[in-house]
């Protein structure tokens, strides 16, 4: 539950601040949701290294190899997320690989609430709970991606698929 928490906290957060600059609520929310991910990435990313490394361990079920790596691995993934969620450029591609983890890891979720495994000594969340806070997550995520695709596409349209150069100032001495 404390995921979920840091993710309305500091979505909430980041609109308010957000929307106090800019004075619109349809401005707002996509990089509100960006900041929201980006902490709740940051957050479970870092306990795959500390604090709930034994327990993410356990989680991963039984059909799956080396446990151990697999903790380490989307520990890695989820903070290059959160890092790419606050890059304007990256925002459309972390959402859409960390939709992906998310959608790859949610078979741990379930092992978890089907056992009885606990999470920092407390049972883990029931699987419809976490079921809807999973989605929850993923709408978020695929809407900073339907937000920020432009931005990423655009970019690498421009300047690789059309042959363009950047823009930038023109050459010393002559026109392009």
């Amino acid at each position: 539950m404390e995921v979920l928490f840091v993710f309305l906290g500091a979505t909430a957060v980041a609109f308010v601040l957000i929307w106090i600059r800019r004075r619109s609520v349809n401005r707002s929310w996509p990089p509100a949701l960006r900041v929201g991910l980006s902490a709740m990435f940051l957050m479970t990313g870092i306990t795959h290294f500390v604090l709930l490394r034994e327990d993410l361990v356990a989680m991963v079920p039984p059909f799956l190899p080396a446990p151990e790596l697999l903790v380490t691995l989307t520990g890695v993934l989820e903070l290059a997320g959160a890092v790419g969620l606050l890059l304007k450029p990256a925002a459309a591609w972390a959402a859409g690989g960390l939709t992906a983890l998310m959608v790859a890891m949610f078979p741990a979720n379930v092992y978890a609430a089907l056992s009885d495994l606990t999470v920092n000594g407390e049972t883990a969340t029931p699987l419809v709970p976490r079921t809807l806070m999973q989605l929850l997550y993923i709408a978020a995520a695929l809407a900073v991606v339907l937000t920020y695709r432009h931005v990423a596409w655009s970019r690498s349209t421009r300047d690789h698929a059309s042959g363009l150069e950047p823009a930038g100032p023109p050459p010393a001495g002559g026109s392009r």
